[in-house]
């Protein structure tokens, strides 16, 4: 009887790329792995065994243990613009095990965060905690069940071994599974420190992966650009309509793919207010709620800087085709936000006014101190009522303007519930519910409070009655909600 396998089916692609793109290394083995968590529903999308990956081969191979045939582990090198400075970069604490190619031929990678130090950990000990493990676990599903681009989590598994930071924590390794892992760094990188032929070895390779539609056009490069511009002004207003603070926004976490990648000190808003911050080491507050749509725009015209020898040979039209293309990144971004604000407030068609009477809520919402995501929900099933905002006379004046809007649309009150109900979460991973998981997962090792919030975040357009308690805010604080990178 032949064994039945997991079925993995590695090819590995970004290895044929220039060396000075990667180191070969395998993972560091662990101790005594454990599987924490696996996402059954991925597993089964991408053609494999779930129930063999529980089996003490899986886990292996989760902990990094144990090398799956046609694997070809590696660390990525890169580059990026850290709150604004350059600095040369690479997997400090991952690898990535190869391009996982699922029955249907889409290409996956498949990659061990935590999993032990490489030549780019610097003083880093290349390992991971189990909290921000499952905090990417858990934000990263949220995101997918919202419906908004990104990496995904396949698995957690604790690895028996203690991480020292400032205290003593459980260690961990997520498995993430990305449509790649290329970023604006990865060109920074190509572009500072190999030949232009490295540098147009990695465009191709970018557009072969993910843009092959474009290999003919007269100038595949300033396509490159524009298709990846398009799809970042369409990411980060879907961040901005759910209110998803990523936090670091170095170019180095910008995924050419258009998913959002690297969840560190990443949290959703409640109550709205556009200079949210939540991280711990943006003082200055350059990645705030407010500023996501800008900083998208900045590091695409890093991404622009690197790919200037692609362009044209004389950097002066080079220089001119990417700020002719740079230009319309903002107007791409407000046709997003406004289409899905629009959305959100149940409007089918388009009028002039409709970003003044989307940001005079913004404004009520600021003013009165509401929560961004049950403002939107109450005026879904319009349950208007027992909050400041909706008490006021300004809101009553501008629901007025808001229900007259509606009735110059051709399409019924119930069609713009339906639109609503389908833009407006029930729930999101609140902050405070977030910790709660976290906490007993890692100080009394009960997985239970994560399992649950995953199960009512994994259909967040539901609606229905598990969902209440998770729509509820968190008790008055006179503490602001910080996040920490968990490197």
């Amino acid at each position: 009887m032949t064994k039945k396998s997991i079925g993995w089916k590695f090819d590995n692609s970004y290895s044929q790329l220039p060396n000075n793109f990667f180191t070969r290394l395998n993972p560091t083995p662990v101790r005594s792995p454990e599987l924490a968590f696996l996402n059954d529903s991925l597993a089964a999308s991408l053609g494999l065994d779930a129930e063999l990956m529980r089996s003490n081969e899986g886990v292996a191979v989760f902990a990094g243990n144990e090398v799956p045939k046609g694997a070809s582990p590696l660390a990525q090198a890169y580059a990026g613009h850290q709150f604004g400075h350059f600095t040369m970069l690479g997997d400090g604490r991952a690898i990535l095990l190869g391009e996982h190619l699922t029955p249907s031929g889409e290409r996956f990678d498949i990659q061990l965060k935590g999993s032990g130090r490489t030549p780019y950990s610097r003083s880093g000990d290349g390992r991971a905690a189990l909290g921000p493990m499952l905090r990417e676990y858990i934000i990263s599903e949220a995101m997918h069940g919202l419906g908004i681009p990104t990496t995904r989590s396949l698995a957690v598994v604790k690895t028996g071994e203690s991480i020292i930071r400032e205290t003593v924590l459980p260690g961990a390794i997520l498995t993430r599974v990305a449509a790649s892992h290329l970023r604006v760094g990865t060109f920074e990188y190509a572009a500072n420190s190999g030949s232009v032929q490295d540098l147009q070895s990695l465009a191709d390779y970018a557009i072969m992966r993910h843009f092959p539609e474009i290999e003919d056009d007269e100038n595949r490069y300033l396509a490159l650009f524009k298709k990846v511009m398009t799809k970042q002004a369409a990411l980060i207003a879907k961040w901005q309509l759910v209110g998803f603070i990523h936090g670091v926004m170095n170019t180095d976490n910008m995924a050419i793919s258009g998913e959002t990648i690297d969840y560190g000190p990443c949290a959703f808003m409640d109550e709205y207010n556009p200079d949210t911050v939540f991280s711990s080491i943006d003082i200055h507050g350059r990645y705030a709620y407010r500023n996501q749509p800008r900083i998208g725009g900045w590091n695409l015209a890093r991404f622009a800087e690197a790919l200037l020898p692609l362009f044209h040979e004389k950097q002066e039209q080079a220089v001119e085709l990417a700020q002719e293309m740079l230009n319309d990144y903002s107007k791409m971004y407000m046709e997003n936000w406004l289409t899905g604000m629009r959305a959100k407030l149940g409007i089918f068609n388009a009028e002039n006014e409709d970003e003044s009477l989307i940001e005079q809520l913004l404004q009520l919402m600021h003013d009165h101190h509401a929560d961004y995501t049950n403002t939107f929900r109450a005026l879904t099933f319009n349950q208007m009522d027992g909050t400041e905002l909706f008490n006021s006379e300004e809101f009553t004046k501008w629901k007025q303007q808001w229900e007259a809007r509606l009735d110059r649309q051709q399409e019924s009150r119930a069609d713009s519930l339906e639109l609503m109900k389908t833009r407006n979460p029930a729930v999101i991973p609140r902050n405070h519910r977030v910790e709660e998981a976290l906490t007993a997962a890692v100080e009394i090792n009960d997985l239970s409070v994560t399992k649950k919030l995953l199960a009512v975040l994994k259909d967040p357009y539901a609606h229905n009655a598990q969902q209440e308690e998770y729509s509820t805010l968190p008790e008055p604080s006179c503490q602001p909600y910080q996040t920490f990178c968990g490197t």
